[in-house]
């Protein structure tokens, strides 16, 4: 009797969890496997797909965990090996194969690799949009994690309560910089996010010891503050679910983020090219005996399923599988000429992604200026519409390095955070990957992010999440957006040097999908920024650090319904001479140097998008056109200025189309050699006289 009972607990404990639909677990697995076997055997070397990564290994412990995403309000962020994910949230399986057919329809009508998908999920937890590069899914889940805390603790919304972020990432990933700012993020603020690591042991051809000591991340952040690390074999089915409950019910129970680090075999090469010829032949022979699929079966047979259950399971796999075939292949390519629209908002709304999308609607406004008071400099009008803004739109979030007690190293938020509390205006970990990042995520959540980047130069290690925020509308075809407005100092001020005086504002214009916007004075400062503040676009919002408390800068406060839309130049004189196209801190230099001339000064105002109508309007008629600016003359913006006039109204010139800016070199510090390399008014108004008297 004694062992009757003994093998009756063991039995119990050796059960599969009631909380995993198995069958469904073990159909999904299949249907990945069926998936990866069609695209291998039969679409790869048809060269109807041109990019394929085998998920075969990896796809159990995967299908496992996105079975355990119920939560309304969870998001999940992955990378090329994510399709079992996918298939557990619910993609239908013709758009898994169709996109990456790179046919019409699916995950973004065939702009992007199928491998990068995205999956706005109507039903429940999304698959956010993925980037192609490693690492790069970090920091805006732990963005989508900060917002889950926002809407539950700062706004008070139950329903996100228990919501959880998770992101998926292999072993390789650990060593990108996305990997550790998410993780600081994460653990400084405790936020309800699980690091998923699938650890196959290989990146591409190099081995996981590489990237990580001991090619073990787990181990090696044992002691790291604010974070649950459990570890395991995700080829085992029990332990793969005892692990992902314990990862998932920590994270949900409100008490931080957690790092589960499962191996797993990689049970084809990198991607279908991939020979693995790098892997001696044992290593391979002992990845094929840990095969999580006859594991699986071992562990359902005889518990849950028969040997005919297991057989109609895959039967039905291959059936569905081939339906979606079909179904994938009957689509077409989508028209040629539609690859250019979805850049910017154009009046369909995306299915996921910014305050638009969560009921916002921007209150009455107006495109004329009403002037209150006495003039301000642009330091105190940015302030101030910033404060009107968040104090009329809970969504509006401010952080970045020092902006909170410190104000920002100009005082442009100085005393925002005491007014608006430090969940809305916060400051950041020294890390411009993870604030551009995590603004992506909040985003991605319904929220109106702005990052501050505290000096152009210092955008750099953020340029892969600025690129791919800008391009996310466009290459998931309008599933998804990322509206923010990304505030950035640029340019020199009282001295110049390499670090903290670039614009280079040329790089932003060339990310397709952000607005740019480059303010002279207070007054369009104001209305730029309320635009975008309540706009549906990405925008980098510089504010040039010359003109922040310049004079001539100085306007009265527009008033808080002002606002100013973007593509609308203005001129700051009317002639008839020549026309000067300028924008920024040479501004007020253009305007002086015409003085004595009957010219056209056109301040751009914005350069994406940029007037060019006016701009032409101006050149036809006065016949004579100057390009100044700031930047590098080599690649600079006024190229493409120049390329438009000289392509659109050359036989309307009477003089060479011209150009005065920096010569291609970084700004200098010392004062005497900075005057001599930013344009001055003595040599603009040289040029003038040039090109008048040509």
């Amino acid at each position: 009797m004694p062992d009757a009972r003994l093998r009756e607990r063991t039995e119990r404990a050796n059960a599969p969890d009631p909380a995993f639909d198995w069958k469904r677990i073990a159909y999904l697995v299949h249907v990945s496997r069926a998936l990866d076997r069609l695209e291998e055997e039969t679409l790869v070397p048809e060269r109807k797909v041109l990019y394929q990564f085998s998920a075969r290994g990896h796809d159990m412990a995967q299908v496992m965990l996105g079975s355990r995403l119920t939560h309304a309000h969870d998001g999940a962020c992955g990378y090329y090996r994510s399709r079992p994910l996918l298939l557990a949230l619910g993609v239908p399986l013709a758009d898994a194969l169709g996109s990456d057919m790179g046919r019409a329809g699916g995950y973004s009508d065939g702009r992007d690799i199928g491998v990068v998908f995205n999956y706005p999920n109507p039903n429940g937890c999304p698959a956010l949009p993925m980037a192609g590069g490693v690492g790069a899914q970090y920091t805006p889940t732990a963005g989508w994690a900060q917002a889950i805390r926002y809407y539950h603790e700062t706004l008070g919304e139950s329903a996100y309560d228990q919501a959880v972020a998770v992101v998926l990432g292999g072993d390789a990933s650990v060593a990108t910089n996305g990997f550790w700012s998410a993780l600081t993020i994460a653990t400084t603020q405790k936020l309800p996010m699980l690091f998923y690591v699938e650890d196959n042991q290989y990146g591409i051809s190099v081995p996981s010891t590489v990237q990580t000591p001991g090619g073990d991340i787990a181990r090696n952040l044992a002691s790291f503050g604010n974070l649950h690390i459990l570890s395991g074999d995700g080829t085992e089915p029990g332990e793969a679910a005892r692990l992902l409950e314990e990862a998932l019910g920590h994270v949900r129970g409100g008490e931080g983020p957690a790092l589960l680090r499962l191996t797993v075999p990689r049970l084809q090469g990198h991607s279908a090219q991939d020979t693995q010829t790098y892997k001696p032949r044992e290593v391979v022979e002992s990845e094929w005996a840990r095969d999580p699929l006859p594991k699986l079966k071992s562990y359902l047979l005889g518990s849950l399923l028969d040997e005919a259950e297991w057989d109609g399971i895959a039967r039905r796999a291959e059936a569905d599988v081939e339906a979606a075939r079909q179904e994938a292949e009957a689509r077409e390519v989508a028209d040629p000429e539609s690859v250019t629209a979805n850049v910017f908002y154009e009046g369909a709304m995306q299915a996921r992604g910014g305050q638009w999308t969560r009921g916002y609607r921007a209150p009455p406004s107006t495109e004329t200026p009403r002037p209150e008071g006495q003039r301000i400099n642009m330091v105190t009008a940015i302030r101030r519409t910033l404060d009107h803004e968040l104090a009329i739109n809970k969504r509006v979030l401010l952080f970045g390095e020092d902006i909170g007690p410190k104000g920002g190293v100009h005082a442009v938020t100085l005393g925002l955070q005491e007014k608006h509390g430090a969940d809305r205006v916060f400051d950041t970990s020294l890390s411009e990957e993870g604030i551009v990042g995590r603004a992506v995520g909040m985003a991605l959540a319904g929220l109106m992010p702005v990052p501050e980047i505290q000096f152009r130069k210092y955008a750099e290690p953020a340029l892969e999440q600025i690129n791919d925020c800008g391009t996310m509308r466009w290459r998931t075809n309008n599933r998804f957006a990322a509206p923010m407005v990304l505030r950035m100092p640029v340019g020199f001020f009282k001295c110049g040097d390499p670090w903290h005086s670039q614009t280079n504002e040329v790089q932003f214009v060339h990310n397709p999908g952000w607005q740019v916007a480059v303010p002279s004075n207070a007054e369009d400062a104001v209305g730029l920024l309320r635009s975008a503040l309540r706009g549906n676009d990405p925008t980098v919002f510089f504010e040039h650090r010359a003109m922040l408390d310049d004079a001539w800068a100085r306007r009265p406060y527009p008033g808080d319904d002002y606002v100013l839309p973007f593509g609308r130049a203005k001129k700051v004189r009317e002639g008839d001479r020549i026309s000067i196209i300028t924008w920024g801190a040479m501004v007020p230099r253009c305007e002086a140097a015409a003085a004595d001339v009957s010219a056209d000064v056109i301040d751009l105002r914005t350069l994406m998008p940029w007037d060019r109508e006016t701009v032409l309007e101006s050149v036809r008629r006065t016949r004579r056109c100057l390009i100044v600016h700031e930047d590098l003359r080599t690649g600079g913006f006024g190229a493409e200025i120049a390329a438009v006039v000289a392509d659109e109204a050359f036989l309307d010139l009477d003089a060479p189309v011209s150009r005065l800016t920096m010569p291609d070199i970084p700004s200098p510090h010392n004062p005497k050699l900075l005057d001599w390399a930013v344009p001055s008014v003595e040599r603009i108004r040289a040029k003038i006289d040039e090109l008048v008297g040509f």
